[in-house]
């Protein structure tokens, strides 16, 4: 081998090298939620609302409900009920500053977590007769889930988040032609896909994560 050869195999060698050295190996790991809510102790659930009937909003509650506890360790959550239930319970008419004072001292939670799940845009893949008055069609609708979370002394939010997404769902009773029932004999089928994105979106803040540094 000429002695230009192994010095040029010598330069390569060294600079492959020294390009390892500069570059540290990447590693994964892992960070924390960015809200913490272990400090709050124990945290109210007013079950979502929304306009729309059937058990979607419900759904939702409850998903999100398992989302942000994930990653939380040994979360304490109470239920408080639908709002109206809510309200009811504590004998006032309206949600205000003293409405979530009275709930938060009733259930003895600092924060409360509320949400809305709204259904817009509602277009059916299905044209019915105008001679019937109910069946059953899919559609693909537009929807928002916002969620907060109260601090119960004050009524202040103090922490919110939103998310939006389009999809096709099944089993939508229709009845008149006009109002529509989001409601099936299995809704995770029907409207899972929906819910699980939504509140995937909306929970991030409350889960960690795993992530690729150097």
């Amino acid at each position: 081998m000429s002695r230009n050869l192994v010095h040029s195999i010598t330069v390569v060698s060294l600079l492959v090298l020294g390009g390892c050295a500069s570059s540290p190996p990447v590693r994964r790991v892992w960070v924390g939620p960015r809200v913490d809510l272990k400090p709050f102790e124990t945290i109210g659930m007013v079950e979502f609302s929304s306009p729309s009937k059937g058990a979607l909003a419900g759904l939702a509650t409850r998903r999100f409900e398992e989302a942000a506890r994930r990653d939380q360790d040994m979360l304490r959550m109470i239920d408080v009920g639908p709002r109206q239930q809510a309200l009811a319970s504590v004998g006032r008419g309206t949600w205000d500053p003293e409405t979530f004072r009275v709930i938060g001292r009733k259930h003895g939670v600092r924060t409360l977590f509320q949400g809305t799940l709204t259904i817009s845009n509602i277009r059916p893949t299905v044209q019915l007769s105008a001679f019937l008055n109910s069946g059953q069609v899919t559609a693909h609708v537009d929807a928002t889930l916002e969620v907060q979370m109260i601090e119960t002394e004050t009524g202040a939010s103090i922490w919110s988040r939103s998310a939006s997404a389009s999809r096709t769902l099944g089993g939508i009773s229709v009845f008149g032609g006009k109002n529509f029932t989001f409601d099936a004999d299995d809704p995770q089928a029907a409207y899972g896909d929906l819910v699980d994105f939504l509140v995937g979106q909306v929970a991030r803040d409350l889960q960690g994560s795993w992530q690729t540094q150097q």
